[in-house]
């Protein structure tokens, strides 16, 4: 049998020490950090869904203004045209089929503003419905599709730059 000594006291160590509990908190902290990183891109991914969605929607809606005035889609009527309100197109007389088309255009270009950060649409005759730019929407007049085109902010850094683009061709 060993001989201890009397005097000799044993140290244990016992509980964490300092070092370990800055060491976790530094690891748990890196992770909601990466938490927090995810969190935001899955926000800014769903706000462009949302965007992207709302464009379809408004694509659909001036489709069907256009399904509704057919004999002016045939005329050219919606053919980049401005917009312009027209009272006559509420009231019982009627207006022209390109009065409609101006009122039609004019009511939905507001939805678009309306609903797209710096939102902005062109309806035209194009035979190369996918270029074109907010600044310049390359509408050539050329061709029986008419393109709709619809850009909006999607970052919101100013710049009208994502867009959606869809075609329709009267029967």
């Amino acid at each position: 049998m060993l001989n201890r000594a009397p005097n000799r006291i044993e140290r244990r160590q016992s509980g964490t020490t300092l070092i370990e509990v800055a060491v976790a908190l530094l690891v748990l902290s890196f992770g909601m950090l990466g938490i927090v990183g995810v969190q935001a891109v899955s926000l800014r991914a769903n706000q462009s869904a949302y965007f992207r969605t709302i464009a379809t929607t408004l694509s659909v809606d001036v489709l069907e203004r256009m399904r509704a005035n057919l004999v002016g889609v045939e005329n050219g009527d919606y053919d980049d045209v401005a917009g312009a309100a027209t009272a006559a197109c509420f009231s019982v007389g009627g207006c022209t089929t390109a009065q409609m088309a101006g009122q039609d255009i004019l009511d939905w270009s507001a939805l678009v503003a309306a609903a797209l950060p710096s939102g902005d649409s062109v309806v035209c005759l194009d035979s190369t419905p996918e270029d074109g730019t907010a600044a310049a929407n390359a509408c050539d007049g050329g061709g029986t599709v008419y393109a709709i085109k619809i850009w909006w902010d999607d970052n919101r850094d100013g710049t009208a730059a994502t867009w959606y683009r869809t075609s329709f061709k009267p029967l």
